[in-house]
Parts: structure tokens; sequence; C-alpha cells
């Protein structure tokens, strides 16, 4: 069975590696095909765009309005009137030329341009009226097209100059070749990124991967962005003047593979399937060899459950019988001990309640007796009595707080007296408590734009224990963060309301993750007993919810109390139905005085 296993999961193992080859190969001709789309995705929404903006060059041609205009030769009026036709065109770009390609005005959206360098740029363009130009202006690409503005009817030849209009390429043309290729594009004039779907954050790394991309074969290359792989591509585009202009593509690799992650899942749990099916096997095969020794098994897995009254037989070979008695004797003296351990741990259990309570109140009254001989020194200053007198009442108060938190602890299970609460309410008031307690003073306590949230609640026992959990976040972001923040937050669906209590420490020790919960402990603390989670969680199931430990990384922890709507207003009907004799037997003394 053995060997057999083992064949299993080589042939499991041999059988994921082929598939990974084969999809990981199919996935780079997809990514592949996808970039040679991606380029003609562009080519075709370049030659719309370009067809559109020839249309609206040539009907702008024919304006009388603009011939007019262009008439006149004068710079001064030409620029003048050129805003109302550029607005006419509703383009990126605008431009009015002599005929010997003199710039008598160019608008633009975004950055300004440069005279001369635009001037340059469209006689390069006017080289070839036939072909739409594109062209860089320093980061800027513009896709042109340029008409001839004639006096009267073209047959005439009588040129007035050009008119020129063009829209820019930028983020919203690579969005949009973006959602229609589905893939990331960018365009990079001399290097530096122009346009591009990519997040700023990665530019950096893209312009350096760039450098290796060629532009006239358009080979893909698997380039590495800020923690991400992509298989990328470039396109030389064709442009007049000085610049060069790149189109690349790119591909998230990483993305893509999450189909072969999910094979390799599938693999792994049908590997996964036929080793425990295995396992089934070779225990049913077991099982038929030890067949005398199934009841003595069947008592030992009793015992394991804790169950020391279960029938073993007497039957099977002489040996059987003898480890059936033994095991027997040996139940016995573990019912035995354990009677005693949990007695034990009882008497362990007091112990340590005992001498974290005695070792606290020692520490708090130990400060007021030295306090207290302080202030009765006659040479002590008002100013200095009054500091003695505040560290009295702080260490009063702290001795008061833990009296009370095991009262309340020692009344866990009984019955709560709700009423009617307005937890942010609620939440301001024991925020304003925890402010004034001298661990907090350095903290900054969040508590804002709470929603208004009522519902039937033990207001004092919740508030001691969010309480309780405003306390602990605030010591654990004192000890572990340079900048002591807690937040408070409230939100409510139709099932539940959450109180979120985040702050910015170190998380909780994994040491005690498990443990959390339960009384006593703690990890860190210069005081306390260990008993504010414990009450937090006890007070919050009374309520028929949860205290849970969202979040504990060393960047901060996150504590929920989750309260549920459907047991708030069981817990309210139980308040009413307890009211009511109440109200019954006020109502009979009143009759009765009357």
């Amino acid at each position: 069975m053995v060997s057999l296993l083992a064949v299993s999961l080589g042939l499991t193992a041999t059988c994921l590696l082929i598939i990974r080859v084969s999809v990981q190969r199919e996935i780079r001709k997809g990514l592949e095909s996808d970039l040679i789309h991606s380029f003609s995705t562009f080519r075709n929404i370049s030659r719309q765009r370009n067809e559109i903006t020839t249309r609206e060059a040539g009907l702008l041609a024919d304006l009388p309005y603009l011939k007019a205009l262009m008439a006149t030769q004068d710079a001064h009026t030409i620029q003048d009137g050129s805003p109302e036709f550029w607005t006419l065109s509703g383009s990126d770009f605008f431009a009015l030329v002599s005929q010997s390609g003199k710039v008598f005005t160019h608008l633009n959206h975004g950055n300004t341009l440069d005279d001369g360098q635009v001037e340059r740029g469209l006689q390069a363009c006017m080289a070839d009226l036939d072909e739409p130009c594109m062209i860089a202006f320093g980061s800027s690409l513009y896709e042109l097209s340029i008409q001839q503005l004639y006096f009267g009817s073209p047959a005439n030849d009588s040129r007035l100059g050009y008119v020129v209009i063009g829209y820019a390429i930028g983020a919203q043309e690579m969005k949009d070749v973006s959602e229609a290729a589905a893939a990331d594009v960018a365009i990079l004039v001399d290097g530096e990124v122009a346009a591009t779907t990519v997040p700023a954050a990665r530019w950096a790394d893209l312009r350096g991967s760039s450098q290796g991309l060629n532009g006239a074969s358009m080979a893909p290359l698997e380039i590495h962005l800020e923690g991400e792989d992509y298989l990328a591509a470039a396109a030389s585009l064709s442009t007049k003047g000085q610049g060069s202009v790149k189109l690349v593509v790119l591909k998230s690799y990483d993305r893509a593979s999450e189909y072969l992650h999910r094979v390799n899942e599938w693999v792994l749990a049908l590997g996964l399937s036929s080793l425990a099916i295995g396992l089934m096997l070779a225990t049913a095969v077991s099982r038929t060899v030890t067949m005398p020794l199934e009841a003595l098994v069947a008592g030992v897995r009793a015992l394991g459950h804790g169950d020391f009254t279960y029938s073993l037989t007497t039957e099977g070979a002489v040996e059987v019988r003898e480890l059936s008695l033994a095991f027997d004797r040996m139940r016995g003296e573990l019912k035995r001990t354990q009677a005693e351990l949990i007695a034990s741990d009882r008497l362990a259990t007091i112990g340590r309640m005992a001498s974290s309570v005695s070792h606290d109140l020692r520490h708090h009254l130990s400060a007021i007796y030295a306090n207290a001989e302080f202030m009765s020194h006659p040479e002590t200053g008002n100013a200095e009595r009054n500091e003695l007198l505040l560290e009295i009442r702080e260490a009063v108060q702290d001795m008061t707080n833990l009296i009370e938190s095991l009262l309340l602890f020692s009344q866990t299970g009984q019955a709560l007296h709700v009423s009617r609460e307005s937890i942010a309410l609620l939440i301001d008031r024991v925020v304003y408590s925890v402010r004034q307690h001298p661990e907090c003073k350095e903290v900054q306590i969040v508590a804002a734009n709470l929603p208004m949230v009522e519902a039937w609640v033990d207001g004092r026992k919740l508030g001691r224990a969010l309480y309780n959990l405003i306390l602990n976040a605030c010591q654990a972001t004192r000890h572990g963060s340079t900048r002591p923040l807690v937040t408070v937050a409230l939100s409510e669906d139709e099932e539940r309301v959450r109180i979120e209590i985040a702050d910015s420490g170190r998380g909780v020790p994994d040491a005690i993750h498990q443990t959390l919960f339960q009384p006593f402990v703690s990890s860190g603390k210069e005081n306390g007993v260990g008993l504010g989670l414990t009450l937090a969680q006890h007070i919050a199931q009374e309520h028929g919810g949860e205290v849970v430990l969202e979040r504990s990384t060393a960047a901060g922890t996150t504590f929920s109390v989750i309260l549920y709507k459907r047991t708030l207003a069981y817990s309210k009907e139980l308040a009413e139905t307890a009211e009511a004799p109440e109200r019954q037997r006020s109502g009979a003394v009143d009759v009765a005085q009357d």
C-alpha cells in the first residue's frame, strides 16, 4: 500500500508539471496574440479619429468667415479672431498658417507650446498634405490634419494659407485603447511617458524597461513593474520632426496566470483526494487483519472523547483479554487523576487571581501610602501637594476599576438590565472616560462622525466592555507606536451592529493568540489582572454577540464588538415582559391611594 501511494503521488506530480508547462506555453501565445491585436486596435482608433478630423478641417476650410479672416494676412487680426474657430472645431490643437509656412496663431489644451517648435513641426507636416501627421511637441503628442484655404473656388488657385486641427493622444485615448484591447498602453516620447494607463508609481520601471523593447520588430519581452510581471511589446510610430515615439502595450503575466493557479489547485486537490482514498483502502485492509483489537481501539477512542463508561469486550485471545483488563485499570486511574487535576486547576486559578490582584492592589496602596506620607511633611509646598493628590486619585481610580472589573466578572451570566440606548452617545461617554485615564493622555482617540444607531442594550455593562477594549488599545499603541492613535468606528446593516476599535500598536503577540479571551491572560502590561478582554467577551455574549480579533499585524490591531439585531430584539421583549408586572403593581398602588 505504501508503494501504491508513492506511485500515485509521483504520477500526480508528473501530471501537474506537464499541465503547468503546457498551460504556460498557451498563456504566452495568448498574450502575444493580444499584444498584436492591441496594436491593430490603436491603428483602427487612430484611423477613425483621423477621418473625423479631416472632415472637420475640410468644413472649417470652407467657412467664409475664416476665409475672410485669413484674407487680411495680418497676424494680430488673425490671432484675435482665431479662438472662435478653435471653439467651433472642438479640437485639442488649432493653428492658422500662411502660404509660406509662417504660423499666424496656434492654440492648444494643456501645456503651452514653444512657437518655434510648433512652426518647425507644422512645416514638416505640410510637406505631405495627403497623409495625417503625427508630431510630438515636447512631451505632448498630436495627430494633425491640414487643409488648404482658398479665396473663392479652389479652381482659382488663390491660396490664403492652411488651417490645422488635431487631437492630443493622451490619457483618454490610452484608456479607449486599453478597454478595447484589454491591455495597459503607454506612449513614450524620447523615453519619457507622455500618456499611459499604467499607474504613476510604475512609470520609473516602465521608462527603464522600455529601452530594451525593439520598436521595429515588435518582439515581446518580459518586464517587471513594481512587483508584477508583464509581457510587453513596442511599435515605433511614424512622426514628423524630432523625437522618437513608441507605442508600448503591456499584458499582465501574473493576472493571466491566475487560470494556471486554479489548474494547479484542482490537480493538487485530485492528488490529495487520491491519497486520501488510498489511505482509506489501506485502513480497510489493516482492520481486516487486526479485527480482534477493534473493540479495544473503540474503547481507546471513547476514552479520548471523555467517555469513561464505555463497555470493553473480553473476547479474543488471552493477550487481548489481558490488554483489555490493563486498559480498564488504566482508565480508572486516569479518571481519578483527572478529578485531582480539575481540583488543582481551580486552586491554581484562584491563586493566579489572588496573586495578580494582590500585586496590583499592593502597588496602588504603596503609591497612596508614600504620597500621603509626602503630603504630611510640613515642608511640602502646595504645588507638590496638588501633584501628590492627583497621583493618589489616579491610584484610587485604578483600584476602583480593578474591583469593578472583578465584580462584573463575578456577575456575568446574570440578567441584563436593557434599555434603548444611543450607541454613538454611549461611545462618546466611554471615550471621554478613557481620555481621563493617565495612560491615555498622550494617545489621540478619534471617534468622529458616528452614525446615530440605537439598540436595546445594558448600557452599564456594554460601556464597561468598550472601556476595556479602548483602554487596551491605548496601552498597546502608547508602548508600540511613534504616533499613538486609536480609532473608534460604528456601523450597522440589516443583521448586526458593529463597533470597531483600531490602534497603531505592534499587534497581539503570537504566544497569546489562542488564549486571548481567557481569564488572567496578558502580555507586556505593567498592571492589570488580564480580565479586560475576558470581561468584554462575556458582556458581548450576554447580549448575544461576540468580540472578534479582526486584524493583528506589526502596523496595528483591530477588535470588533458585534451585536446581532435579532438577539437584541429578543432582549427587548424580555425586558418588556419583566417590566409588565412592575407596571401592574405600580398601577394597583396608585388606585389604592386614590
